[in-house]
């Protein structure tokens, strides 16, 4: 690079930039944290600061996507007509360890594809090791494991199939027909996992007159009262797995366009006159008031950068389609738990919107 446009580059005078002789090489970016560490102290070669080793980590783990887990457990719950308690918990917890086990996961394994498509990621930039990304996705799913051992066996039961799924997608099956059916499937076991812990900790909790299980509130019912819930929610990421496919390419109009009629297809579902077989009646007040706002709220996330991307297929808005699926489900777990009876877990769940958009705004959750 001529001496001119290395000045340019690292002071980034638009001056200098344009009156600097352009060559084949690419003009230099440097970030700020590279520069100076805190106090505008230069750090150590090779060593970079805190502050851009933990940039780096909540890029690979995407911190902003991590709002989107603690909803499958609420709604889990929701749907066994039980409060969330101990038991939902600790599938927050658990969901959130392997959660975060499949990001550092996903990019270990796409660490060569990354190097040619995502070279910013921070494996290909050398921000963050890849034993090191490999070693925090295997301390992750123990760590969910053991959280989920602690609500019962039926719990780790499910666990085990998530954590089983999750590697399987990220080491085998991502780039083949079933990866889709992979991530879908291991949505919807992570909502049945809120679902049996919360039934599994309840049943262990003492009952009256020294009794070993404490009876279940009136209308209870067993974990498998999810099942249609965990099925809806498993369309739903099925649908947005097919079309991050084409986040990096773009190109393809039919993943969003089925993906649009999937998402409108499960709004109207969630709006039908009566729930769905072994699904409980809403609270009659307070669910008929939120059901059409958490639906609302679903489909505008959800249906209008799908749509952008149907009409412009380009990376950028199919990007940002995948971004809009991914945060829609908070208004589709806050959907399920007030079509199940709880509008108030799922007005909870809702909460989460605010630092959900917050946090995407600086790290991608894709």
């Amino acid at each position: 690079m001529r001496p001119l446009r290395l000045l340019a580059a690292v002071t980034g005078s638009p001056r200098l930039l344009a009156a600097a002789p352009r060559t084949g090489t690419a003009p230099v970016h440097v970030a700020p944290d590279s520069l100076s560490g805190a106090g505008g102290t230069a750090p150590a070669p090779g060593r970079p600061s805190s502050r851009t080793r933990l940039r780096a980590w909540a890029e690979l783990l995407r911190v902003s996507a991590l709002f989107t887990v603690p909803g499958d457990a609420l709604a889990g719950a929701a749907a066994t007509g039980r409060r969330p308690g101990r038991g939902t918990a600790l599938a927050v917890g658990a969901s959130l360890c392997l959660y975060e086990a499949g990001m550092a996961l996903n990019d270990w394994a796409d660490r060569e594809e990354d190097a040619v498509d995502r070279p910013h990621r921070p494996i290909p930039s050398g921000r963050v090791a890849p034993g090191a990304a490999l070693a925090a996705a295997g301390a992750l799913t123990a760590a969910g494991l053991a959280l989920a051992a602690r609500a019962g066996r039926p719990a780790l039961a499910v666990a085990s199939g998530l954590a089983a799924t999750v590697w399987a997608y990220d080491l085998r099956l991502k780039h083949t027909r079933l990866g889709p059916a992979a991530m879908a499937s291991a949505r919807a076991l992570d909502l049945l996992l809120g679902a049996t812990a919360t039934a599994g900790a309840a049943s262990a909790a003492p009952g009256p007159a020294g009794t070993h299980a404490a009876p279940g509130p009136a209308g209870a019912h067993p974990p498998s009262a999810a099942l249609p819930a965990a099925l809806a929610l498993g369309a739903h990421t099925y649908a947005v797995t097919a079309v991050s496919r084409h986040e990096v390419q773009g190109g393809s109009t039919a993943a969003p366009l089925a993906a649009l009629a999937g998402v409108a297809g499960l709004g109207a579902a969630a709006l039908r006159g009566r729930p769905a077989h072994g699904e409980p009646s809403p609270a009659p007040a307070t669910g008929t008031l939120l059901l059409p706002a958490f639906v609302t709220a679903y489909l505008r996330t959800a249906a209008v950068p799908l749509l952008h991307a149907v009409l412009n297929p380009s990376p950028p808005l199919t990007r940002r389609a995948v971004g809009g699926g991914i945060r829609a489900m908070i208004p589709l777990q806050a959907t399920l738990a007030a079509r199940a009876g709880s509008p108030l877990v799922g007005l909870a769940a809702m909460g989460l919107v605010p630092l959900a958009r917050a946090l995407s705004r600086k790290v991608s959750p894709t």
